[in-house]
């Protein structure tokens, strides 16, 4: 993923003030907490919107958003869409309409309660969403995007909870799937215990998963600040089919947002791989 560059005038006097190398990670890290604080600002005027839980009748698809012309498409599994930390549905307004543009309209969000303390428990209720989903719908199987926390949350369901029977392809966005040092003080949460490295949990999701069916892909991101350390972000399992793709240059939050990873997220969903019916290949994953 490419950084723009700034303006010629501020390039020069911070090569002049650091090292070349420490000044490009200076910049690209200042553009992308410039981005990170917009995105934040964005999304606290949304959030509202996304505190109550979606309804969804039977069979309901998203509309086209703003008439946007639709692509053609084969049937494709519902996608469900699972936010993090003290986050709701909001989080994925754009997300939503990139995937309905490209033929994905069965997209729904789960908000999980904020008072939630244990992944666990999470886990349940993901799984008996997604079995809602598919009774309601007649889909075998669905996709889920997980940013932060919900790819946590979706991988213990996938793994732990026998829920590789109905995730086809789990993509995870800034998932501490490895565990997070950050924001020590933080640990007053029992759901951020559960997400340090060594953890119960964490280590549970390291054991033995012979035979599980879903495809994982995981975001990553060199800016991402609330991974420490960065690669606690990949997937390291090997029993598991994964991907680990970097992106460059973006923060935490704008994983969800970012077009370019948008792009990387329908790739990754579209990708046809052993079992799938359709006969379609998409190509290979890229982030740029």
């Amino acid at each position: 993923m490419k950084v723009t560059r700034v303006a010629d005038p501020i390039l020069p006097l911070c090569q002049r003030l650091l090292p070349t190398r420490l000044a490009g990670l200076s910049l690209a890290l200042l553009k992308a907490t410039a981005l990170e604080l917009a995105i934040l600002a964005g999304h606290l005027l949304l959030y509202p919107s996304g505190i109550v839980q979606e309804r969804r009748g039977p069979g309901c698809a998203l509309p086209s958003p703003d008439g946007a012309a639709q692509l053609p498409t084969e049937a494709k599994p519902p996608v469900v869409l699972l936010h993090g930390f003290i986050d709701n549905r909001s989080v994925f307004v754009l997300l939503r309409r990139n995937l309905a543009q490209h033929g994905r309209q069965r997209v729904e969000s789960l908000n999980y309660s904020p008072l939630t303390c244990d992944i666990r428990t999470a886990a349940e209720l993901l799984g008996r969403h997604i079995e809602e989903i598919c009774e309601r719908t007649g889909a075998r199987q669905v996709d889920v995007v997980g940013h932060s926390l919900g790819g946590l949350i979706a991988r213990y369901y996938v793994q732990r909870l026998g829920g590789d029977l109905r995730v086809r392809t789990l993509v995870t966005l800034g998932t501490p799937h490895s565990g997070t040092r950050v924001a020590p003080l933080a640990n007053a949460h029992p759901i951020v215990r559960q997400m340090r490295p060594g953890s119960e949990l964490i280590e549970e999701l390291s054991r033995p998963a012979p035979g599980c069916r879903t495809h994982f892909v995981s975001f990553w991101s060199d800016l991402d600040h609330l991974m420490d350390p960065l690669e606690s972000a990949c997937i390291d399992h090997p029993d598991l089919e994964a991907e680990n793709v970097q992106v460059s240059g973006i923060g935490h939050l704008a994983l969800p947002v970012h077009p370019a990873v948008a792009t990387g997220i329908r790739q990754a969903l579209d990708t046809v791989r052993p079992g799938d019916p359709s006969a379609a290949r998409a190509g290979g994953l890229t982030v740029a």
